[in-house]
């Protein structure tokens, strides 16, 4: 039997009125977007974080950062996220635990979502700016202390900004993989952009339509995440480095 196309089902009042199958979808994608980017900073901070100490010469702070990656990028991330959402509540104590959970459903999904995506994250961008430190050449390192700074100071002033700046296009993709992750959060209820698709389809039954918008939504972030950290490479591009000119 020949399929039946209706995009004009994006138009039609959802069951309960207050808005359309459309209103649905952008729902989804403001949820997915206000998700990604808040998990997004959380890992922009715990990977620079992490990846300096794993580059430190206090063994204790390295073990802790090597133990951080191997942690997060190595166990599911799925498992992670039935991890932070069920089990986490009950080892809590139980007046954080009871708090949590008598929280709004979907600030529940949301927090857990947050967290495991951000740490997931942290986890691959700890290894990007781990990478990018130990690319620079051991003079950079040598000349900061030279001039008087403390180690803190040469990371902060030196290394890190050189080593930045050598990372956005691999920083760039683990950007755009935090918005695909982000799908898998719907297997804990969250209301996210491939969740809200698959529930239109259940409502209209016209799986088409609604996933080849969910597909449109999804390349339109990617567009705009490439355009942008395209422009911020351009803009902290060192010459000699990444393609800049010698």
């Amino acid at each position: 039997m020949a399929y039946h196309w209706n995009w004009a089902v994006f138009a039609s009042p959802e069951p309960s009125g207050q808005t359309t199958y459309l209103g649905w979808m952008l729902a989804g994608l403001k949820t997915t977007v206000t998700l990604s980017l808040s998990a997004w900073l959380l890992a922009l901070v715990l990977g620079i974080l992490m990846g300096t100490l794993r580059t430190v010469p206090s063994r204790p702070a390295r073990l802790l950062a090597s133990a951080w990656v191997e942690l997060f990028r190595n166990v599911p991330l799925l498992v992670q996220l039935f991890i932070w959402y069920f089990v986490l509540p009950e080892l809590l104590p139980a007046a954080i635990g009871n708090a949590y959970k008598q929280m709004n459903p979907m600030l529940q999904q949301f927090l857990a979502a947050w967290i495991c995506l951000g740490l997931f994250t942290s986890a691959r961008v700890c290894e990007q700016v781990r990478s990018g430190i130990e690319s620079l050449p051991p003079g950079q390192k040598n000349a900061g202390l030279a001039l008087g700074f403390t180690l803190p100071q040469t990371y902060r002033f030196v290394l890190l900004p050189m080593a930045l700046r050598i990372v956005v296009p691999p920083l760039t993709s683990e950007f755009l993989n935090i918005f695909k992750n982000s799908a898998v959060c719907s297997t804990i209820g969250l209301l996210e952009l491939a969740a809200q698709g698959r529930q239109l389809v259940d409502y209209t039954a016209q799986p088409y339509e609604s996933f080849i918008a969910v597909t449109l939504f999804y390349l339109g972030i990617n567009v705009v995440v490439m355009a942008l950290m395209r422009w911020l490479e351009a803009r902290t591009r060192v010459p000699g480095y990444m393609g800049g000119a010698q």
